[in-house]
């Protein structure tokens, strides 16, 4: 990968099909067409056989050529290059985020990967806030703010770091 790639997940490797490396992918956000470009395990593949539904496709990668080597990937996160797999309006880069301001609060400094949700670690108290709508109100990533509920998150009274 080069330092100018930017790459989103679009997916998990899932169950094997086959004997020919042919995989299901678990939580598809994109149509992965064949031919496109994906990295798997941190290389570069292209998808040679695109089946399966909408909702749950079923493609083989170059480079993965019978059902155990496709077994032995199960699990690994299926990402694409952002150009190739538009993030959504309310999707953002992890690296997008990094350094954006939370009025009050300071820079974010992190994002952290929770179970439920990701968290931002923010200011030099290594506040932490959930990205979630209820606690997230805007972000601003050309003008690099992120506007929080200080009420939802207790921080109301609470002064600036």
């Amino acid at each position: 990968m080069s330092g100018t790639e930017r790459f989103v997940p679009i997916g998990r490797v899932g169950k094997a099909h086959g004997l020919d490396g042919s995989f299901y992918v678990a939580r598809a956000s994109h149509p992965l067409p064949k031919g496109m470009t994906v990295t798997v395990a941190g290389r570069p593949a292209r998808i040679e056989r695109r089946g399966g539904t909408d909702d749950r496709p079923l493609v083989r990668l170059s480079g993965v050529e019978d059902r155990d080597s496709a077994a032995a990937l199960t699990g690994e996160t299926l990402l694409a290059d952002v150009a190739d797999a538009p993030l959504d309006a309310d999707e953002y880069l992890i690296a997008d985020l990094l350094g954006c301001e939370v009025p009050g609060v300071g820079e974010v400094t992190r994002v952290v990967e929770a179970p439920s949700c990701d968290v931002l670690e923010v200011g030099p108290n290594g506040t932490l806030i959930p990205f979630i709508s209820d606690a997230i109100q805007r972000v601003d990533l050309e003008a690099r703010r992120i506007d929080v509920d200080r009420a939802f998150l207790g921080l109301d009274g609470q002064e600036a770091p």
